[in-house]
């Protein structure tokens, strides 16, 4: 990945990368201290993802689903900011309509 101080990406040419029947997730961002990815589950799909030793935000591009953290479940829409704190289980499901989200995680911790 570049190292460059200012880098650009288009959102629509990252939705290409993720494209297709299966829940996807494309890394565009890699460094030391940041990582991010555009992250799509299908309708219908399951999310199998496991806790992430990162803290992670999602924002929501476009599509309905819930998240569920411990015992707490959501409503998930377009335009919502989610945040997921290292190693906490969770999951988004009852994927009602395609889901997009622009998936940003910090530098991991020793947690």
């Amino acid at each position: 990945m570049s190292q460059e101080a200012l880098q650009v990406f288009n959102v629509a040419s990252l939705r290409s990368e993720v494209a297709g029947p299966e829940p996807r997730y494309f890394e565009f961002l890699g460094g030391e201290r940041l990582t991010g990815g555009l992250y799509r589950l299908p309708a219908g799909s399951h999310d199998l993802q496991t806790p992430h030793l990162e803290d992670e935000v999602y924002f929501v591009l476009e599509g309905s689903a819930r998240i569920r953290s411990g015992d707490v479940v959501r409503d998930v829409k377009p335009g919502m900011v989610l945040f997921i704190r290292a190693n906490a289980r969770h999951a988004f499901i009852e994927i009602s309509e395609d889901l997009t989200l622009l998936a940003v995680f910090s530098a991991a911790t020793d947690a």
